[in-house]
């Protein structure tokens, strides 16, 4: 039995000025993207990623892509549409990048990046409870700091 050969993909001409107005596939928003290092071996972190979220926003993303890079990279973007006057504009937003956030996030914290963009009236259920007691022990800890600071200088007082 004979194996079918593929049919081959058209050629964008990269001299045309349309080869930059025109993409050879479609593009489902919203769109996540995760560029990871290859030298790093961050594949597989990007991959738990994306199954992550793919497992908590399934059919509410249209796509997300696992981007090879190098240079020790890890940025997540996403993609989406927005209605501007009655026409539909595409906003991308770099929702983490490791050098600009320092590491890698968190994945309750990606998760809640993503839900802010892509529908903020959802709830995340314990990922939202964990985030606000984060988010609660952090302001205590910054209050108890203040008091104390305060506490050390009679100058001030």
């Amino acid at each position: 039995m004979a194996e079918a050969t593929p049919a081959p993909l058209p050629l964008i001409d990269s001299k045309s000025e349309d080869s930059e107005k025109t993409a050879p596939v479609d593009v489902h928003l919203p769109r996540i993207s995760i560029q990871f290092c290859t030298q790093c071996r961050w594949m597989l972190r990007a991959a738990y990623f994306a199954q992550e979220l793919l497992s908590t926003f399934s059919t509410d993303l249209g796509e997300v892509a696992l981007v090879p890079k190098t240079g020790g990279v890890f940025t997540v973007t996403i993609w989406h549409g927005t209605m501007n006057e009655g026409e539909i504009t595409t906003q991308e937003i770099i929702l983490w990048d490791r050098k600009r956030d320092g590491g890698f996030p968190e994945v309750k914290a990606l998760k809640s990046l993503v839900r802010n963009v892509i529908a903020p009236e959802r709830d995340l259920g314990h990922t939202d409870r964990a985030l606000k007691k984060q988010e609660g022990e952090q302001k205590k800890k910054e209050e108890e700091k203040k008091s104390t600071d305060k506490a050390g200088c009679e100058d001030c007082q």
